[in-house]
Parts: C-alpha cells; structure tokens; sequence
C-alpha cells in the first residue's frame, strides 16, 4: 500500500492528525489498533484546559505558568507555552466539528475547576469528555473523501532508507497478514505504556508503547521516559476507576 501521510493511532491525537492531513488533500491511511471510538482516549472523562476566560479572567501566560508548576518545573518551558498557547484555537476547533461542550447561561463553552489550574478553565462534554471528542473526530473522519481506516491493525516496525523513515509495518490483528505501507510523511500518535502497571492503572490493556519502541528501533530520542500518565485512583487488584 501507498499513501502521501500515514497517522497510526486512533485516538483523539490520531484522528485529528489524518483529518488535517486529509483535509489538505494527501492521501491519508489511519491505523488503529482498536476501533478508533474504542481507543484509549475515549476514558478521558475530566475535561480539557484551555484559557477562554469564560468562568473569568483568565491567560495563555496563566495557564502557562500553572502547566509548568503543575510539572514540578520539569515541563518544557517552550513546550507548555506551545500547548497553552494553542489551547483555545483547539477547542474552537473542535466545537466547530461539533463536539458536545456544556454551555453556560450565556451560551459560551462552559469551564469548571480543576486540580492544578489557578482558574476555571476545563472545558468539559458532562463526565465524558474524551468519549465525545473521539466519537466527534471519528464522524468527521469518516466523511473524508481522501482518508482511509484500518481498524485492528498492530504496528510492528518502521521502514527506514538510509536513515529516513519511509512507511511502516503492520500485522492485522484478525489473520495475522503482515502489511508493508509506504508513505513520505508517519505520524505517531500510539499513547502510552502504562499498562505495565497491570491491575493499577484504568488505562486499556493495548496501551503497550508500540510507537516508542518502534521511533526507537528506527533511530530516535526518546527522553523522560519515567513520566507515565495514568489514573492510580483504582480498586485493589482490578482497573475499576474509583473518582
């Protein structure tokens, strides 16, 4: 198979990466190794942080400034500012696509508190965040003339040519048939690792790193490897979230 961009990863990462791409008229391939509206992202159930300043005064510099002490002043300064300063145009974003936000009286993007943040700045869809974005991004995607989805495909390795990435290997799932695809352009969007912490994180069984491992079979960096997000608050010896 031949495609301009491929994207593996169907979570919201995932699904928003081929929408743009697709959007731009390349030739997107995503794969998932769920069905994306089953993906890791769909636990999501808190909200997203974003300076509207919808529930009152709020900054980017705000938000900036308690990303990077809620980080223990490990964050990257550069990379929090990023976030943070992309955060608004995101959420409009996704409200344009339809994402289900709840509203305040005066009909804007409702915001409520939220642990580490100075200000009333999560933006939220009731106790289901994550579920409704995906669901959001996954109608969207499946409207996209120039992308196509291939549910339960596992990533295997990285193709490289004198050191450049240039496709990837996939096994799908249901027959075990090893794919080979090519593309100029890959994007990672494969989630974590935390489920090594097997029994003590809420965190699907499939969340395995097979995107960290390939970048780093394939030649790159990978830093701060110690940092694990997932939710610990569960009942002893099961992964039942406990809120």
């Amino acid at each position: 198979m031949q495609y301009d961009v491929i994207v593996i990863g169907g979570g919201g990462a995932g699904l928003m990466a081929a929408l743009e791409a697709a959007a731009s008229g390349a030739k997107t391939a995503l794969f998932s190794k769920t069905a994306p509206n089953r993906s890791q992202s769909v636990m999501a159930q808190g909200g997203i942080n974003a300076a509207l300043g919808n529930a009152g005064p709020d900054s980017v510099e705000d938000h900036t400034a308690d990303t990077i002490k809620g980080g223990a002043g490990l964050s990257d300064p550069e990379c929090a500012a990023l976030l943070c300063g992309k955060a608004p145009e995101i959420i409009a974003l996704l409200d344009r696509l339809g994402t289900p936000f709840n509203r305040n009286e005066a009909g804007q993007i409702a915001q409520r508190p939220f642990g580490g943040a100075s200000r009333k700045r999560t933006c939220y869809s009731s106790d289901m965040t994550g579920h409704a974005i995906v669901h959001t991004l996954y109608d969207q995607a499946l409207l996209q003339e120039h992308l196509d989805i291939f549910s339960e495909y596992a990533l295997q390795e990285l193709l490289t040519d004198s050191g450049t990435v240039c496709g990837a290997a996939l096994v799908e799932i249901a027959s075990g048939a090893l794919h080979n695809v090519s593309a100029p352009s890959v994007i990672l969007a494969t989630g974590g690792y935390a489920s090594i912490f097997f029994h003590h994180t809420t965190n699907i069984p499939n969340t395995t790193g097979d995107g960290l491992v390939a970048a780093l079979r394939a030649g790159a960096a990978l830093k701060n490897m110690e940092f694990v997000q997932f939710h610990p608050t569960t009942l002893k010896s099961s992964s039942l979230l406990i809120s």
